[in-house]
């Protein structure tokens, strides 16, 4: 109920209209339709523009991570500091998160002062109210995650696959190709994909970071659910979450059947 109620509820109202004038309320596709245009079009392009590099350079930088830990056989304190930290640092988001940061690297940051009045160095032009900011900041979170979702499936490679492989005279790139490649690829694709989701729907972060000067639509709906661009607009908002829960669905079904495939394999 509380998953299919709220969908259910967003679905309905994103064809009911309302009045500015009269405030009367209809059934209407016009919601549907206008946010396939203009602002609401490009807010749609830049939120996914940013969860796709985000998702993209976490999933790599995080399995690089993962793989290091795996293989950290000896120091077990190290790696239960790491996986602790990386189940702290993916939850940690909002508007603690960019406080953080402002605090960090932004225009008057502990850094940005003491790189510019100590070193006499700038940040070469660095904003953090910019998409790369943003991008940074996403994968504050976005990399502990993928380090959470990755590591279980590290651990599940077989030793005696790679045994195997070396008594058969393959090399590492071989083992790698024809082995723990193929292995791997349906789990980290399916991790990437819950990176991609976990971006797109992130929301206080951004909200709390660049306000509204960059095109997303967790800001877009924000504005239209407030009716603070246009009276009456709550259907608008409505129809961007049903774009956004349609978008995310297929990401996920495809990430449950990834995960489905790799069953077998590492059970």
């Amino acid at each position: 109920m509380f998953l299919l109620l709220p969908v259910v509820v967003v679905a309905i109202e994103a064809f009911r209209t309302t009045d500015p004038t009269t405030f009367q309320t209809s059934w209407s596709t016009a919601s549907i339709v206008a946010v396939t245009k203009g602002p609401y079009r490009r807010a749609y392009l830049g939120s996914l523009e940013l969860s796709v590099i985000t998702a993209v350079l976490g999933a790599v930088l995080g399995l690089a991570l993962a793989v290091a830990i795996s293989r950290t056989r000896r120091n077990l304190l190290l790696r239960r500091l790491v996986l602790t930290a990386s189940g702290v640092l993916a939850n940690f988001g909002g508007v603690p998160l960019a406080f953080a940061f402002l605090a960090t690297i932004g225009n008057a940051g502990v850094l940005t002062v003491f790189l510019t009045n100590t070193l006499g160095i700038g940040l070469g032009g660095f904003s953090l109210f910019s998409m790369t900011g943003l991008a940074l900041v996403y994968l504050y979170f976005l990399i502990p995650l993928m380090v959470l979702t990755i590591t279980p499936a590290l651990e599940a490679l077989r030793p005696q696959w790679r045994e195997a492989s070396d008594n058969l005279g393959a090399s590492g790139w071989q083992y790698w190709r024809h082995v723990g490649g193929p292995v791997l690829a349906p789990p980290v694709i399916g991790a990437t994909m819950l990176l991609f989701a976990s971006a797109f729907a992130a929301y206080a972060t951004a909200y709390a970071l660049v306000g509204s000067s960059i095109p997303l639509v967790t800001l877009q709906i924000s504005d239209a659910l407030s009716s603070n661009v246009v009276v009456g607009a709550e259907s608008l908002g409505k129809a961007l979450a049903l774009g956004m829960m349609l978008l995310i669905g297929v990401v996920m079904a495809f990430y449950a059947w990834v995960q489905r495939r790799t069953q077998r394999w590492l059970s």
